[in-house]
């Protein structure tokens, strides 16, 4: 069963899911705990907002979900890509002050440059909701899954061998 799990450094141009905190999915992830967003740039750097502002972690993602944002075909897309958002992070928009827990974090400023993304490409931009529903709930179904069956097998005493390689195959 391959892992929904990738090392969020190592994805270009991606939305990425994390548990909140310094948890891992697979090191006690209970599923009602918060998730944390964030945005990669084409280096690996997690470009993400808190309440202190606009991070860019080298580390920490290292176990999430990823979803692709920029397809490999999208030249355009991705020579512009580490610029765009950089650019959308230094924005007012992302200062400590202005964050709010329900309706201004994290989630709000992954889809908010996405959003600026498709708007430069002359796209329709996407709600909240249709995003979620779109791209983020078939992955995160994958992993729940994933993890019932890692709970199942670890509190039934199976012993479970992680191989690095079968991240480089997905």
């Amino acid at each position: 069963l391959p892992s929904p799990f990738r090392h969020g450094h190592r994805q270009r141009g991606a939305f990425l899911l994390r548990p909140a905190g310094a948890a891992a999915f697979l090191g006690g992830y209970d599923g009602n705990s918060d998730l944390h967003v964030g945005i990669t740039n084409t280096n690996g750097l997690v470009y993400n907002y808190d309440e202190e502002g606009i991070h860019r972690d080298e580390t920490g993602w290292e176990q999430c979900i990823s979803i692709p944002l920029v397809q490999p075909d999208m030249f355009g897309l991705l020579h512009q890509w580490d610029k765009l958002l950089e650019e959308f992070s230094a924005g007012e928009a992302w200062l400590p002050h202005r964050y709010e827990e329900h309706d201004h974090n994290c989630y709000t400023y992954a889809l908010a440059f996405i959003n600026s993304v498709l708007i430069a490409q002359g796209k329709q931009q996407m709600s909240k909701s249709e995003f979620t529903e779109k791209f983020v709930i078939p992955q995160t179904k994958k992993a729940s899954k994933y993890i019932t069956l890692h709970q199942e097998l670890t509190a039934n005493e199976f012993y479970i061998v992680y191989h690095p390689d079968q991240e480089k195959q997905c």
